[in-house]
């Protein structure tokens, strides 16, 4: 059977034109295939999961009207809810300014019309201007949920790929509080990157801390009714999960552990963006990778339906 388009598919997902505007809708959906490259590392690997992701989407979409166990009831509300898919950024593998110009003017574009941006990267360097693009508005509190912590300052001369998110981050004056759950092994961080993110406020809940403590320990760092974007790299899921990553590791959270945090979040505040980073299509030998990745972008869709209501 041929792949129909999501607005097929899926009712309140209206379209994947780029020249379409999220005015009128309540949440905006784009891609951002790439980033700001480090010299010798390819990050082209990513850039076909924007499509892999929608692929997936539109499986969960012959299903909007049955009943979804996962909320006690329907996926999204009946009426007064719509989502736009704003098709793919024309980003270029080696522009990395160019990459970062069009993502910050896009998520800007979208917080301007009222709606909640949701960008489908791409590499972890994406949130960079994505966050950025939220300058001007209400104070944000970012929450990462991710294996790696990204305080870098600066690798290999480069201060805006995909190990400097964070530290990139803090230095944004709209940006109130960061939450960061899930770290755990090795990656993107040395002592001193540590004790800096600590030193500037940054709430640290280790994988391990969330296994053993629960959500909880994340979500008591959510001030209620604050603005919240969640910026979900995939490798903070176990590899058993989540195989198709850059970098995938045992100890990592559950699909369960992540959607319920998910939740959390939105009873305790409101979602304000979404960025969702660092899939590997061809890890995906299966198609489950990309489907569990798009259920966990349902969710998220489901929630900003119900704060919209």
């Amino acid at each position: 059977m041929p792949a129909r388009s999501p607005s097929r598919r899926i009712p309140h997902l209206m379209g994947t034109s780029p020249a379409k505007s999220a005015k009128g809708a309540q949440l905006a959906v784009f891609g951002a295939p790439h980033g700001t490259p480090y010299k010798g590392i390819d990050h082209r690997v990513h850039a076909a999961a924007p499509d892999a992701f929608r692929k997936a989407l539109k499986e969960d979409g012959e299903w909007l009207d049955h009943w979804d166990f996962d909320f006690n009831g329907r996926l999204l509300p009946d009426k007064g809810f719509k989502a736009v898919d704003l098709g793919n950024l024309p980003t270029k593998a080696n522009d990395g300014r160019g990459n970062r110009k069009k993502i910050e003017a896009m998520t800007k574009s979208i917080v301007e019309a009222g709606a909640v941006p949701m960008m489908f990267g791409g590499d972890d360097s994406v949130p960079i201007p994505f966050l950025a693009g939220f300058a001007g508005g209400p104070p944000i509190t970012i929450v990462q949920i991710d294996a790696h912590i990204d305080w870098r300052d600066d690798r290999y001369g480069e201060r805006m790929s995909f190990s400097s998110t964070m530290r990139r981050a803090s230095e944004m004056s709209h940006v109130w509080r960061i939450v960061q759950a899930g770290q755990r092994g090795l990656g993107s961080a040395r002592q001193g990157e540590v004790e800096t993110a600590i030193g500037w406020g940054a709430r640290l809940i280790s994988g391990k801390t969330i296994h053993r403590e629960g959500i909880a320990s994340v979500l008591q760092h959510i001030e209620v009714d604050s603005l919240c974007v969640i910026c979900l790299d995939l490798d903070v899921l176990d590899c058993t999960a989540m195989p198709a990553v850059a970098y995938p590791s045992p100890g990592g959270l559950t699909y369960v552990q992540l959607t319920e945090l998910i939740s959390g979040i939105a009873a305790k505040a409101r979602i304000g963006g979404f960025a969702m980073v660092e899939f590997v299509p061809k890890k995906d030998t299966n198609g489950i990778a990309a489907f569990t990745a798009g259920r966990i972008a349902m969710h998220v869709l489901a929630h900003v339906g119900r704060q919209n209501r």
